[in-house]
């Protein structure tokens, strides 16, 4: 008997389903962009500090032409601007969210469970708000370029559109499940209650 339970288990190395492979990198890709915009974030502020308060001195001692570095600025606004956008959606789908709670663990599962999928529609709702508003601005804004590197502002506010959709996309997610769920894993007045 324990063979025929062993052999009808899936294989560990079997393929996943598509929509399991679809949540995946939903789940990764954002983060991997999200420890890459830090990087490039953190490097770039370096750089900023490296060329502001040694090169300058440089340059001046050795009276040489200046190093331009205005372009610092322009990617720590872009790569901190996508970052915070899209850090917001991670977030979200790992429940890592402030949350607090004064009231709800009082109440009855029924109506934590109740809470926590208007809790998780209203975040889908902001995030359908900020996606609508993110590309209208990125429409507005697609004539102008940024000063130094010559990026079409369009890309600043792509982020909130991007951003936006995630928001919406994992909002959703908890909300389906906080609605499907027979009965939520671990402690069930917390999940219920939205603990994220």
């Amino acid at each position: 008997m324990i063979v025929d339970d062993i052999s009808a288990s899936p294989s560990p190395t079997a393929p996943a389903s598509w929509p399991r492979r679809i949540h995946d990198v939903l789940a990764l890709l954002p983060k991997i962009i999200v420890t890459a915009l830090l990087a490039l974030a953190i490097t770039d502020m370096l750089a900023g500090v490296f060329l502001r308060y040694v090169m300058v001195e440089i340059t001046d001692f050795l009276d040489l032409d200046p190093v331009n570095f205005f372009w610092v600025e322009e990617v720590g606004e872009l790569s901190l601007t996508w970052l915070t956008m899209i850090g917001a959606a991670v977030g979200i789908a790992d429940r890592i969210h402030f949350t607090l709670h004064v009231l709800t663990h009082h109440l009855p599962i029924r109506m934590q469970r109740a809470i926590y999928v208007i809790n998780h529609l209203l975040i889908a709702g902001f995030g359908v708000l900020a996606g609508w508003y993110g590309t209208k601005l990125a429409i507005t804004n697609s004539t102008l370029t940024s000063p130094a590197l010559q990026i079409n502002l369009a890309w600043v506010y792509a982020a909130v559109s991007v951003g936006g959709a995630l928001i919406f996309i994992y909002g959703a997610g908890l909300a389906l499940t906080g609605l499907g769920a027979a009965e939520p894993e671990g402690d069930s007045a917390a999940i219920a209650a939205g603990d994220d």
